[in-house]
């Protein structure tokens, strides 16, 4: 039965997980793009892959567990991590934040006291650096909880909370399916 349960609640989040790694998929592979492969549920975060030798894409997602803000209307929002081995990519921050960004505008990410900036571009917003990604992970890894602060085209600032619980073992997983 707890099983059963879980999977209900878990089917919903992977929907749009595995949605989310269609549209990347598309963009980047062949017309024969991989079926995406759930790896697992891990505390707030879902690990999964795609595709095999070279072109295999691993990634971790999650939701916020709060999101604030004054707006009428928002998108999905979502907190991704990425292996793309082939690419030499490894451990790329993605926030998809369910709205676009005001232009030149940055985000910032709180992990308790360590304060980090992204660039944003549309509905998303990417860490600047390999060191910036490595340290957001590292502090993502001890940590219990991270927000997640932007600000709308139109203006409307936003607060959101990720909790991190089950983030280490997410990332174990993705890392060891891409082998990286």
């Amino acid at each position: 039965m707890f099983f059963q349960n879980q999977t209900r609640q878990l089917m919903p989040r992977t929907a749009t997980w595995m949605g989310a790694l269609a549209l990347v998929l598309y963009a980047a592979a062949p017309a024969n793009a991989a079926e995406t492969i759930f790896i697992g549920a891990y505390g707030e975060w879902e690990a999964f892959h795609a595709g095999e030798g070279k072109s295999k894409i691993c990634y971790m997602a999650s939701k916020p567990i709060s999101d604030k803000g004054k707006y009428k209307k928002r998108g999905e929002i979502q907190f991704f991590v990425t292996h793309q081995p082939a690419a030499k990519i490894k451990h790329e921050i993605n926030v998809v934040n369910g709205y676009d960004f005001r232009k030149k505008s940055t985000v910032t990410v709180h992990i308790t006291r360590k304060r980090f900036t992204l660039f944003t571009r549309g509905d998303s917003a990417w860490a600047k650096s390999k060191k910036t990604e490595q340290d957001m992970v590292k502090a993502m890894q001890k940590q219990s909880r991270m927000i997640v602060y932007g600000r709308s085209n139109r203006g409307t600032r936003t607060r959101d909370t990720y909790s991190l619980s089950g983030f280490s073992a997410a990332y174990d997983a993705i890392t060891k399916e891409c082998g990286v």
